[in-house]
C-alpha cells in the first residue's frame, strides 16, 4: 500500500519545465519530496486521514526560481537602507536618501541614472544636500560606481585610489569606481548580528519573488556564518550555494571547503574572480573603444593573475565563477578556464560575448543576467557606451542555447525578480536575445540547478526532486508579454513547506 501524502497542491496548471515541459493538475509531497505529480483524480489517491490539501486556486506551478548570480547581503541592504533601483529620476533618489535610516552612514543603493532623463551619476553637491555632516553613499546598481557627498570625500581623502575618484577641472565629482568604491562598501559593510538581519530581510523578499534557491558571491561578509546560523536553527528555508571572491581563497583551501560540500540548505559552490569592470562604469574590457568616451575599459584582474587564480581553483578542486562582460574579457577568461567540463567552470555576465561557439568548446556554463536587457533597448546605456551594431550583439540567450551551451539565469539583484528577466527577453528586441517563456524560465530553474550541480535535487516538477516550488496568479504564457513583471507570486513552497503566501 502507497503511503499517503504529507501535503497536496492542488487545482493548478502544473507545468514540470521538463523536457518536453509536461502539464498536470497536482502534486503530491512526502519528507520534502515530490512523490508524483498528475491529475488531481490521480493525486488524490495519495489523500490520507492527515494530508494537508492546498488549494492553489488555478494558479500556474512551477519550479522554485533559483538566482544563479546575486548578492544576498546587498539585497537585504535595499530592503532596510534607501532602495534607490524604485527612482525614477534623481530627485527621487534624493528623496529616498533623505527617507533613509542613519546612525552615522546614509546608504541607498542600487540607482541607474541611464533611465534618468538626465542620464547622469549623483553628484558630490546633490549628495551634500542630503547631509553636510554626516557621510552619505549611493551605490550604483553595479556597484563598480558609487556617488558620494563631501564628508566621504573629506573623511577618505588619503586613503581613496586616485584613479578611482572621478574629477572635473581637478576637482572631485563625488564619483567614484571599481576600487574606490570598493573600498567604501568594505567601510560600510555591516557587523555579524546585522549581516543577520540583513540576509533574513533578503530571503523574506526572495520568498516574495517565489525564489527558493540563490547562488551567492561573498566577500568580505559576514553573510556565510549568517545562513549556516539559521540554517542550524532550521531557519533559513532557501537553497544557498556560496561563492567565495578570491580574496578568500587562502581560507577557502586552510578551511578545506570543497565544491559540492554542504547541507541540503548551504553548499560551498567555489571561487568567484573578476577580469574587467562594468559597462555603466565604462571599464568592461572592449576589444574596440567606447563609443561615448576615451579607451577599452580595464583590467580589474589582468590576464597573467586571471590564469594564475584560475590553475589554483584547478588543483584545489574548485568551480570557477570568472565575471566577465567585455568581449576581450570574455576571450581571455574562457582561454583560462581549466580544461575540466565536469566541474561546470561559469563565465557570469557575458554581456558581450562575440565567439559563441568558444563556451562550447571551454565545456562553460554562461550564467547571464536577462535584466540586463533594459539596457539593450532604443537609446538606452547600451546604445550611448557601444553604439546600436554591439549593442544589438549584446546578451545573446537565444544564440548561446542554440550551441548547446548551458544558460543559468541570475539577477546579480539588478533587481533580484525572476519575472523581470523573464519579461525582459520573451520581449528582447534582437532575436540573438530573445527567448521563449518556458526556455527563459528553465534558465531560471533547471539552468540555474545545473550550474550549481543540483540539477538531481530540484528545477523541475518530477517525482524524486525536492518540493521547492512556486505558485503564479497567472500564467506567462497566457498574459502579455510586457505583463509578465506583474504577474503575482501567489505561494513560495521550500522542501514541501509553504513559506510565502500572498
Amino acid at each position: 500500500m502507497t503511503d499517503a501524502a504529507a501535503r497536496i497542491f492542488t487545482n493548478a496548471e502544473v507545468h514540470t519545465l521538463g523536457e518536453p515541459d509536461e502539464q498536470e493538475e497536482a502534486v503530491a509531497v512526502r519528507d520534502g519530496r515530490i512523490v508524483r505529480v498528475g491529475s488531481a483524480y490521480e493525486i488524490e489517491f495519495l489523500r490520507g486521514v492527515d494530508t494537508d490539501v492546498v488549494d492553489c486556486e488555478g494558479g500556474v506551478l512551477l519550479p522554485g526560481f533559483v538566482d544563479a548570480h546575486t548578492h544576498m547581503e546587498i539585497v537585504g541592504r535595499r530592503v532596510v537602507h534607501a532602495d534607490l533601483g524604485a527612482a525614477a529620476d534623481r530627485e527621487a533618489a534624493l528623496s529616498a536618501l533623505r527617507d533613509a535610516p542613519a546612525d552615522d552612514w546614509i546608504l541607498g543603493y542600487g540607482y541607474d541614472e541611464s533611465t534618468w532623463p538626465a542620464g547622469e551619476y549623483l553628484t558630490r553637491e546633490e549628495l551634500d544636500s542630503v547631509s553636510e555632516t554626516r557621510p552619505v553613499v549611493a551605490f550604483r546598481e553595479d556597484l563598480h560606481t558609487a556617488s558620494v557627498n563631501s564628508v566621504v570625500l573629506d573623511r577618505y581623502a588619503d586613503e581613496l585610489p586616485e584613479d578611482g575618484v572621478q574629477r572635473e577641472d581637478g576637482e572631485p565629482t563625488g564619483v567614484v569606481t571599481e576600487d574606490a568604491a570598493e573600498l567604501l562598501r568594505m567601510e560600510t559593510a555591516p557587523g555579524r548580528e546585522e549581516t543577520r538581519r540583513l540576509v533574513r530581510a533578503a530571503r523574506d523578499r526572495a520568498h516574495e519573488l517565489g525564489v527558493t534557491g540563490v547562488h551567492d558571491m561573498v566577500r568580505h561578509s559576514d553573510a556565510p556564518a549568517a545562513y549556516r546560523d539559521l540554517a542550524v536553527d532550521g531557519d533559513l528555508d532557501l537553497r544557498v550555494r556560496l561563492y567565495y571572491w578570491t580574496d578568500h581563497l587562502d581560507a577557502v583551501e586552510e578551511t578545506g571547503l570543497a565544491t559540492n560540500h554542504g547541507g541540503e540548505y548551504v553548499e560551498v559552490g567555489g571561487v568567484k574572480t573578476f577580469t574587467d569592470g562594468s559597462l555603466g562604469a565604462g571599464t568592461a574590457k572592449l576589444s574596440e573603444p567606447y563609443a561615448d568616451r576615451e579607451g577599452t575599459g580595464e583590467w580589474v584582474v589582468d590576464p597573467e593573475e586571471l590564469a594564475a587564480i584560475a590553475e589554483r581553483a584547478d588543483d584545489l578542486g574548485l568551480q570557477l565563477a570568472v565575471h566577465a562582460i567585455g568581449d576581450e574579457a570574455i576571450d581571455v577568461a574562457l582561454s583560462a578556464l581549466p580544461d575540466d567540463p565536469e566541474m561546470r567552470h561559469r563565465i557570469e555576465h557575458a554581456e558581450l560575448l562575440a565567439d559563441v561557439a568558444a563556451f562550447e568548446d571551454a565545456g562553460a556554463v554562461a550564467s547571464m543576467q536577462p535584466n540586463f536587457l533594459r539596457w539593450a533597448r532604443e537609446d538606452g546605456l547600451y546604445e550611448q557606451r557601444l553604439g546600436a551594431d554591439r549593442t544589438a550583439a549584446s546578451n545573446r540567450f537565444a544564440d548561446v542555447l542554440a550551441a548547446d551551451v548551458p544558460l543559468a539565469f541570475g539577477s546579480d539583484c539588478m533587481p533580484l525578480d525572476p519575472l523581470y528577466g523573464v519579461q525582459e527577453t520573451v520581449t528582447a528586441p534582437e532575436s540573438g536575445q530573445r527567448l521563449s517563456v518556458a526556455e527563459a524560465l528553465r534558465a531560471y530553474t533547471s539552468g540555474a540547478a545545473f550550474a550549481g550541480h543540483d540539477e538531481d535535487r530540484f528545477g523541475t516538477v518530477e517525482p524524486g526532486k525536492r518540493a521547492d516550488l512556486v505558485v503564479l496568479a497567472e500564467s506567462p504564457w497566457v498574459v502579455d508579454p510586457e505583463a509578465i513583471a506583474d504577474i503575482d507570486v501567489s505561494m513560495t513552497v521550500v522542501d514541501g513547506e509553504v513559506v510565502y503566501r500572498d
